[in-house]
Parts: structure tokens; sequence; C-alpha cells
């Protein structure tokens, strides 16, 4: 079954962060951070642990507030907004530990993600169970559709805990598309793949904006940002010390300095 993936998702809104910053008993984890992700494009951010990235993300997806600043999503103002807002208005997360359903099957942990759906209300099962029935099929063929778009088709039946750590991570990518996700934060997608995983990884994240999705990644792996990003943002120290296109930045002598060592 091939999933209709190839209508493109136009129109994406501008996810912006404006003189964001974040203070954790006086020490600064982001200070100052502006940055516009262009939309329908990659967009890496690198540095050294502790530099802030992880934070940036977790201030994006409403999970902590900023001390200052303001996150935009177009003209709309996210800075306040509840994390199931924020993904309701189209932006999804994927965790570094991945946080996929273990002991559902990985057709399962796609159905499940599918929202507005009858059994949500826990009355509707009881007294709508004609609707939830007719509702149960379409959702099914969905998620079979969007495992073979991330190349699991062949593990539909499988419990998500045994999959690979790489497997279990398209996974999570394929359950943020059946939450409707236009713009992807990606933490350390790379990061404990193995390599045949890998592959399949980074050719999906190109497919995604070849089809219109934003994708904004935190990774450590050299070789794949500059392989996938289209702009490159360092930071150390809670700050953006430099950004542009991949080549530019990864050979900068701050960038070397800062991240590299040399």
């Amino acid at each position: 079954m091939n999933m209709d993936l190839s209508r493109r998702t136009d129109n994406v809104p501008t996810l912006e962060v404006k003189h964001l910053s974040r203070f954790f008993g006086g020490v600064a984890a982001v200070n100052n951070v502006s940055i516009a992700f262009t939309p329908q494009r990659i967009t890496a951010l690198i540095g050294p642990n502790g530099a802030g990235k992880t934070t940036l993300f977790n201030l994006i997806g409403g999970y902590i507030a900023p001390t200052s600043g303001a996150i935009l999503l177009g003209t709309g103002d996210l800075t306040t907004r509840k994390p199931w807002e924020i993904a309701r208005l189209g932006i999804g997360r994927l965790f570094q530990d991945v946080r996929v359903f273990g002991k559902l099957t990985t057709l399962e942990n796609i159905v499940v993600a599918f929202p507005n759906q009858v059994g949500e209300m826990f009355w509707q099962p009881i007294f709508q169970r004609a609707q939830m029935m007719k509702m149960e099929r379409p959702n099914i063929e969905r998620a079979q559709a969007l495992l073979e778009f991330v190349t699991l088709a062949d593990k539909a039946n499988t419990v998500a805990e045994n999959l690979s750590f790489g497997q279990q991570k398209l996974l999570a990518i394929a359950r943020l598309l059946a939450m409707d996700a236009k713009i992807l934060l990606l933490d350390e997608p790379a990061s404990g793949v193995h390599p045949a995983v890998l592959d399949s990884v980074m050719d999906l994240m190109s497919r995604l904006v070849d089809q219109g999705k934003t994708i904004i990644f935190i990774e450590h792996n050299i070789s794949v940002v500059l392989e996938l990003a289209h702009w490159v943002y360092v930071l150390d120290d809670s700050e953006v010390v430099a950004f542009g296109l991949p080549d530019e930045v990864i050979h900068d002598r701050v960038t070397r300095e800062a991240y590299l060592g040399v």
C-alpha cells in the first residue's frame, strides 16, 4: 500500500524564536537566542553538550517556560502554550530516548497516535461503538501505509521494544506523521543508530522535506549534518555563536574552537 505522503505540505508557517532566554537558578541555559527556521528546509543545531540545544527544543515544545523572549509560529504566539496545544498546531518532537509504547506493536503505536479518534472519550466506545468500528479499519490502513513509508512495513506486528533503537526512531517519526506534524523537532536522530538503519533515517528526513515538511534537528554526527542540513546554527554556552551554510559553518574558526576543540 502506498500512502499519499507525496502530496506536499505547502504554506508551512515560519517557526521563530526571538530573544529567547531561560535561566535556572541564575545560570543561563539559553541566552538571548533569535532564530527564524526556514520553512520546508532542514536546519541543524550543533554544539557541545550543555550548549542549550535540547533546552531550546523544550522551550519550543512548551515543556518549560522561557524567562524572557517569544516563540512564534507564523503570526501566532506559542510562548505560553501547553505541549498538547503546540502538538495540535503541527509541531512534533522526537526525544533522545524515543518514547514509543514498548509493549504495543509498531502498528498499534501508530494507530493510537491519530488525533480525534472516537475512543478518546471513555463513554464513546459504549454509545458509539458502530462509529468506532467504522473508523478502525481506515486508521489501520493509514497506519500500515505510514509503516511502509518509513520502511517498517515488515515490522507491523513486532512489539516495539523488540525493534532496534534505529527502528524505534523511525517508528517515532511515523507517529509524528500520524499526528500530522508539519514541523519536526528531531533530537539526535542519528545517535545510537546502526549504520544500516542510519541510511533509512537520513533518507526519510530528505523525503519529508521534499514533501514540504520543516525539519530542525540536533546532531553531533558532523557527516550527517553536512549531508542533510540546508542551514546550521552553532550553540555554545547558551548562545548562538555561528550560523550559515553547513560547509562554511563547520570549517569556521569559531565553530572549530567552540565545538571541535581545535
